[in-house]
């Protein structure tokens, strides 16, 4: 008579992760998440705030060296429009370097939600998602900071001569901002297809067969956030992500040989499982 498969001991020693959450308890865990995510992003924002000045310094740089390629300080400048401006503008960089600086916190914080009660192998696996996430991240804000004055001058350059280029302030840092997150999450998500492949979610296969789509995905994300007349910027930001993908898509498909060899090797070792 066949006896029920169980696991070899050490194969999996958290007894929590046989255990179904309820809707409530998914809520109170998602919830301490949160609070510790926010925990994170406020003392990031604090760190932050003191460091405005630099990151005003070199974000502001773009729009000097186009001013000094103009030869006219007064056509290109950075302009605010209330009394306010000043002030509000070190809040919402406080708030864009705050999620930069706490990213390892969040980070961890979602990969801590999605996957829950985990083994002693799988917890090698989460230090090895923030591992790569975070360098992922901080490379992803790197290029876009990279791209950025490309970006800036490649604009600017279509101001008719002699005309006024009056950079407003608060869209031109939440355009700087969103450019640097935007870009640093995009070389994440490989990582996320990953965990979606340890959790069991997707395979190697299913991930490697939607590569048309990735690629598709990939390059309209790339001309979204280069301009169109940056041509370099996008094909090598483009080129980056699909290079990432297929990394993640061959990762995944290692864990499932992995896997199917050591199932296969328990089944076989597991005593009566066959009458």
């Amino acid at each position: 008579m066949a006896t029920a498969f169980r696991p070899r001991v050490g194969e999996d020693d958290n007894p929590q992760r046989d255990k179904r959450m309820t809707l409530a308890e998914h809520l109170v865990e998602l919830r301490k998440r949160l609070i510790i995510a926010g925990i994170a992003l406020v003392v990031g924002m604090v760190l932050a705030f003191f460091l405005t000045d630099a990151v005003i310094w070199a974000m502001t740089e773009p729009i000097r060296l186009v001013a000094e390629r103009r030869g006219n300080d007064e056509l290109v400048s950075l302009m605010y429009q209330n009394v306010t401006g000043p002030f509000d503008m070190r809040l919402r960089i406080a708030f864009a370097v705050g999620i930069i600086i706490s990213a390892p916190v969040w980070l961890w914080q979602i990969w801590a939600f999605l996957v829950p009660g985990l083994t002693r192998k799988e917890i090698r696996y989460t230090i090895g998602f923030v591992a790569a996430a975070v360098p992922l991240f901080f490379a992803g804000c790197y290029v876009g900071w990279l791209v950025m004055p490309h970006i800036v001058e490649i604009m600017a350059g279509f101001t008719p001569e002699g005309a006024s280029n009056m950079f407003e302030a608060r869209y031109y840092y939440d355009f700087v901002f969103k450019l640097l997150v935007v870009i640093g999450v995009s070389f994440v998500l490989p990582v996320f297809l990953v965990a979606l492949n340890l959790a069991g979610v997707m395979s190697g296969r299913a991930i490697l067969g939607g590569w048309r789509v990735a690629i598709l995905v990939a390059v309209v994300f790339a001309g979204l956030a280069t301009p169109a007349a940056d041509i370099v910027s996008m094909l090598l930001l483009a080129g980056i992500l699909v290079v990432l993908f297929f990394a993640a898509a061959g990762l995944s498909m290692i864990f499932d040989r992995r896997r199917a060899k050591r199932d296969a090797a328990m089944l076989a070792q597991a005593p009566g499982s066959l009458s």
